[in-house]
């Protein structure tokens, strides 16, 4: 009994001792923040890109998936080469079987799809772009300008449970695909959006419909799966720090098995009234191995309120969001 009193006493003593630590803290972290804010005002973005020239950016190792490495320019290089000889599964109608759960690989959080350090919530990481070969985004100046200034005013539209759009929903969260003569599903298991993919050449619809998702067509190429978006009904960011496309940039999603666990992804983008050039993203992604797994549903629906407590630092809504 006596033990368990003393026990009872040295725990209530730590207690108070790390409560009345916490404004300690508080003061401290307040502290940081205002001594790493801009002299504009503005707090720095800790996964900004590096300025051209800078020494590689400090990140976590990366692995290795079917054979390849899993940093995104090796992974391309990797990938195209084993693309040329891997024979993949075949669903009942002979397509390439890609049915099954899957993680993305290379692009390793939502950060940054460019080269960006580790930080607090995330890994860091090489830059997803592959062409042009020095990973930036070839955007013209003022489309620059707006990207760098984004997050600093507005939230990415994923904060509010949107749906992604093209081509972010193919490095999203874990997707499930199913195949059926003529069409191929992809479920993201974030805000339970997908994808219908026709692959039976049907015609698109009119250019005045704009979906969230784009007018979706697919075809295959050999063993290659090649989409092909249009009519999205928004300006789509890429990632957190604000990289975009505009609803008539042209897309073309082409996804390739390199191993029976491993499927190479790129997405060429092109728009000139945004980029000076046609860009291309190269990942990957993994099979979940766990025969058990089931994708749960994540409490995350449009229009949901919980984010607009973000709003409190002047940030708003992601432009484009909800423009017609």
């Amino acid at each position: 009994m006596t033990s368990r009193v003393l026990n009872w006493v040295r725990r209530s003593r730590i207690l108070r001792a790390s409560v009345s630590l916490w404004p300690v803290v508080a003061v401290v972290v307040l502290v940081l923040f205002g001594l790493s804010r801009s002299t504009s005002g503005q707090a720095p973005v800790p996964f900004r890109s590096p300025p051209p020239g800078s020494p590689p950016a400090k990140i976590r190792p990366y692995s290795e998936f079917g054979g390849c490495p899993e940093e995104p320019a090796q992974f391309h290089r990797c990938a195209q080469e084993k693309a040329k000889t891997f024979v993949p599964p075949r669903t009942p109608d002979g397509k390439p079987d890609f049915q099954g759960y899957w993680n993305r690989i290379g692009i390793r959080n939502l950060e940054n799809i460019e080269e960006h350090p580790e930080s607090l919530d995330g890994s860091g990481g090489r830059s997803s772009i592959v062409d042009p070969p020095d990973g930036r985004i070839p955007y013209q100046p003022w489309a620059a300008a707006k990207r760098d200034a984004h997050f600093d005013k507005y939230l990415d539209a994923g904060q509010f449970c949107l749906p992604d759009g093209a081509p972010r929903f193919l490095w999203g969260a874990t997707k499930f695909v199913v195949q059926t003569p003529g069409y191929v599903f992809m479920l993201n298991d974030y805000a339970d959006t997908y994808r219908i993919i026709p692959t039976d050449g049907r015609p698109r619809i009119g250019p005045k419909i704009r979906l969230w998702q784009g007018d979706l067509r697919g075809r295959w190429e050999g063993n290659t799966l090649v989409i092909e978006p249009t009519n999205q009904l928004a300006e789509t960011t890429l990632d957190h720090i604000g990289n975009f496309i505009t609803p008539d940039s042209k897309i073309v999603e082409r996804l390739t098995m390199i191993d029976k666990d491993v499927i190479y992804v790129t997405a060429s983008i092109e728009d000139a009234k945004v980029f000076t050039r046609p860009w291309t993203v190269a990942f990957g992604w993994r099979r979940n191995p766990n025969p058990k797994y089931e994708s749960w549903e994540q409490g995350c629906w449009e229009g949901v309120q919980s984010s607009l407590k973000y709003t409190d630092d002047g940030r708003r809504r992601s432009r484009g969001a909800f423009e017609k």
